[in-house]
């Protein structure tokens, strides 16, 4: 009894953050009409000609925005004019498609509705064409895509953790708020979406990951709490990582004049 009753405690700590912010958020904007603007962290394609990967995350559209993040990668090989957007889209179903959506567009740092990214990665020139050779097969090894949950996955996250898991060289940090990221089916035991470490997680409702990317996290019904002390940060439910960053590549190619990346690789 003091167990379950310890347990119902934690999980609803845990819980308190996500719905503190849904009790006290004072924005009623309508997500059909919210901003899709780009927010410059990708360089225009139009003038810079090396390979990038980049890979990004944003809070999901109404109250669900509170508790988790989307998120999704964009690729664009040299000389391209356009960037090749890779996630999964929930919507898809309903017109018997598959959730993994590709499309071709100048501005993958788009505002989801209304809500600004966070650059988890950003990759260029040949390190980037090496990771855009190996994605083909493994968008085409994603085991999920015609079922869609937002909880506890497979989603939007476990796509990406996916492909991330299959593409070491991606080197992909993903946020706690990523939820979907820790289901992996019937395995109990792999490797971090970093390649760092390990993770056990069974049907990404309960786990406990290790890793020198990801850290120290626990997983409580899609719910992380972590530490990671290589980078100084905690991972806190419905907040995210703290402290808080916009830029999760310490600002590898970001100009003075702020987030818009036009800088070939080796400047500063």
């Amino acid at each position: 009894m003091i167990f379950f009753t310890s347990l119902l405690c934690f999980i609803a700590l845990l819980a308190a953050g996500p719905l503190l912010l849904i009790a006290f958020d004072a924005q009623a904007q309508d997500w059909r009409y919210a901003s899709q603007n780009p927010v410059g962290w990708a360089p225009d394609p139009a003038t810079y000609e090396p390979a990038v990967f980049q890979a990004y995350a944003a809070p999901t559209v109404r109250w669900r925005g509170k508790f988790g993040d989307h998120t999704w990668i964009a690729v664009k090989k040299p000389g391209a004019a356009t960037y090749t957007r890779y996630e999964v889209i929930g919507f898809n179903l309903r017109r018997n498609r598959s959730t993994v959506a590709e499309s071709e567009t100048a501005n993958p740092d788009r505002q989801w509705y209304g809500a600004p990214p966070k650059l988890l990665r950003d990759v260029r020139g040949a390190e980037a064409e090496a990771i855009i050779a190996k994605l083909p097969a493994a968008v085409e090894s994603y085991p999920h895509p015609f079922t869609y949950r937002v909880w506890p996955g497979p989603n939007s996250n476990t796509f990406i953790a996916h492909l991330a898991r299959q593409i070491p060289e991606m080197g992909l940090v993903m946020p706690g708020r990523a939820i979907g990221k820790d289901y992996t089916g019937w395995r109990i035991i792999t490797a971090t979406p970093s390649g760092t470490g390990f993770q056990i997680s069974l049907g990404g409702l309960v786990g406990v990951t290790l890793a020198g990317g990801e850290g120290l996290e626990v997983n409580v019904l899609g719910l992380v709490i972590g530490a990671d002390p290589l980078d100084f940060a905690v991972t806190v439910p419905g907040v995210g990582r703290l402290p808080i960053r916009d830029d999760w590549t310490n600002g590898a190619y970001k100009t003075a004049a702020g987030p818009q990346a036009a800088m070939t690789p080796g400047q500063d």
